[in-house]
């Protein structure tokens, strides 16, 4: 249920609605592509701020054993940061930059704070399917926040009321804001925190916590010289998640400005690709128990590649074919689509079997800052964009993503890495 409630976040602020209405409305002029440049700042500093954060929370949640009052507490921030957007105007882009900001960082937090329960509520033969699961029923949280804000609440035609339109957009965000902390309630009121506090850490103060944190993350090297395929493993998962990242913050830029989906169109395409990537993420869980976590991720960065490829070809293939673009961009987006939960929640499969049993909230804090220095790598998706003047240079970046980190993970040698998490080694 937390994946279904925090998908809200991810998917009105930072992939359907206000990624596009921020460059649109928000930017001066922003439209032409400055905009994406302002997007790519916004992006980049949350990430920068969840990379020095990440382990040191995870860490602390180790030693204080309060994994489910940090995550409520970082739920409620992200809450009300993504409400507070309602109060911003054109031309207030700094603002709207440091709202995103916080609602972002909060919003990783609490993903990673709920990605550490997953080992304590699993099997190693169950923890694929479950994480499966859950990132399958977020896709239908995403599905129900963005089919909320797209046909419930913005209803004015841009081209016609534009004042009515950025009222609209407004009370969207407050509205994202109060489901992520309503449908999270499940979670808040029936998940039992089990974690308990590290010998010594029963009754510490928050300063001796942080402390302790700051420590941990400067034994980083040491954890990464124990674990050394938990590291490689961290580092493919870095490359890949720059071209999914990069997909999920500029789908919503890119399908209107290059694409030219109307605004009915686009809430379809991305209404319809909320089922896919459920379905890719069921799909795909159940495949892992038949061949694997490793093969499985694999077979989704492939899947990727195609379906991007097929995008980057979109005229010529579309020439061949006898297809119109539009409808030929629907069909690539849905087929890879189906990849996004699936790629997403099987990465989070390898992770929890790496890590060690003492060290899960730790280990997914170094999950969260290595997948934010891959969404700073594909952050430069904008910069790029704006310096060859041409968003197709931004697709090529995300297919050699794919690529290069299908190569660095075909590498890797989980079932070692398996085994020596289980052995405490």
């Amino acid at each position: 249920m937390f994946d279904f409630a925090n998908s809200a976040h991810t998917t009105v602020v930072m992939t359907a609605v206000y990624n596009a209405f921020f460059v649109g409305y928000i930017v001066p002029g922003g439209a032409g592509g400055r905009g994406d440049s302002f997007w790519s700042i916004a992006i980049v500093l949350s990430m920068l701020v969840t990379i020095v954060l990440s382990p040191i929370a995870g860490a602390i949640i180790d030693f204080s054993g309060k994994k489910k009052a940090y995550l409520i507490a970082s739920s409620v921030v992200c809450s009300v940061a993504t409400a507070a957007l309602f109060f911003v105007g054109p031309g207030q882009v700094w603002l709207a930059i440091a709202l995103v900001v916080v609602s972002s960082v909060a919003f990783m937090q609490s993903e990673a704070f709920c990605a550490s329960f997953l080992p304590e509520l699993s099997t190693p033969r169950t923890i694929g399917r479950i994480s499966g699961l859950g990132w399958g029923i977020g896709y239908f949280g995403g599905l129900l926040s963005a089919f909320i804000a797209l046909s419930v609440i913005i209803k004015a035609d841009p081209a016609t009321d534009r004042a009515g339109y950025l009222a609209d957009n407004q009370l969207a965000m407050a509205a994202t804001g109060a489901f992520f902390l309503l449908a999270a309630l499940p979670t808040f009121l029936l998940l039992k925190n089990r974690a308990l506090p590290t010998p010594g850490f029963e009754k510490a103060s928050a300063g001796t916590l942080i402390r302790a944190g700051i420590n941990q993350l400067r034994r980083g090297v040491d954890t990464a010289r124990r674990y050394p395929i938990l590291f490689q493993f961290l580092l493919s998962f870095m490359v890949y998640m720059a071209g999914l990242d990069a997909i999920v913050k500029f789908f919503g830029i890119y399908a209107k400005e290059e694409i030219q989906l109307t605004t009915t169109e686009f809430r379809n395409i991305f209404l319809i690709l909320q089922i896919s990537a459920a379905a890719g993420a069921f799909g795909f869980g159940w495949l892992e128990g038949k061949i694997g976590p490793k093969k499985t991720v694999l077979w989704t960065l492939v899947w990727w590649i195609v379906g991007v490829l097929g995008i980057l070809l979109l005229e010529p293939i579309s020439a061949l074919v006898g297809i119109a673009p539009k409808p030929l961009f629907f069909g690539l987006g849905l087929v890879a689509g189906a990849g996004i939960g699936a790629t997403q929640a099987s990465s989070r499969t390898v992770v929890g079997l790496l890590a060690p049993a003492e060290k899960t909230a730790e280990t997914f804090g170094f999950w969260s800052m290595f997948q934010r220095l891959g969404s700073i790598l594909g952050a430069t998706f904008g910069f790029v964009n704006v310096l060859a003047g041409t968003r197709q240079a931004g697709v090529v970046l995300v297919l050699t993503f794919f690529v290069v980190g299908a190569l660095m993970l075909s590498r890797v040698d989980l079932d070692r890495g398996f085994r020596a998490a289980r052995a405490g080694q």
